[in-house]
């Protein structure tokens, strides 16, 4: 079981930049891939990025590639999403995600995960 908490959200400009945090709890976690997802008002949930156990291996939506970099510290149960150059089209609800599959491959579909976060808004205003 692997229990993740998000934190890093805000209210900011646009052009400005967050770094969003995913506390990890659980033997596992540095064994699966992540992923950050969001779901904006009346949206349903998007993909934004993920990153393999190892953090070789990452993808991103085509929306945020270039702005947002993904990445995890395994020694600390942590995976990051910094996020640059934020536009008003980037506000919602960020959600950290975990595979419940060892070593498997960072997916981008959100049925893949097992586990997931409670979320932290981010508010971009323009």
């Amino acid at each position: 079981q692997v229990q993740l908490v998000e934190s890093g959200g805000g209210l900011v400009q646009a052009g400005d930049s967050l770094r969003l945090s995913c506390a990890a709890s659980g033997r596992t976690f540095s064994l699966t891939a992540m992923a950050w997802f969001r779901q904006a008002p009346g949206k349903e949930r998007e993909f934004v990025s993920s990153i393999s156990w190892t953090g070789a291996r990452t993808n991103y939506a085509d929306s945020v590639k270039g702005r947002f970099t993904i990445s995890r510290d395994n020694a600390k149960d942590m995976g990051y999403l910094q996020m640059n150059s934020l536009k008003p089209e980037d506000t919602a609800v960020y959600y950290c995600a975990a595979d419940r599959q060892l070593l498997g491959v960072p997916h981008s579909n959100a049925y893949e995960y097992d586990y997931w976060g409670q979320g932290t808004q981010v508010t971009v205003s323009s």
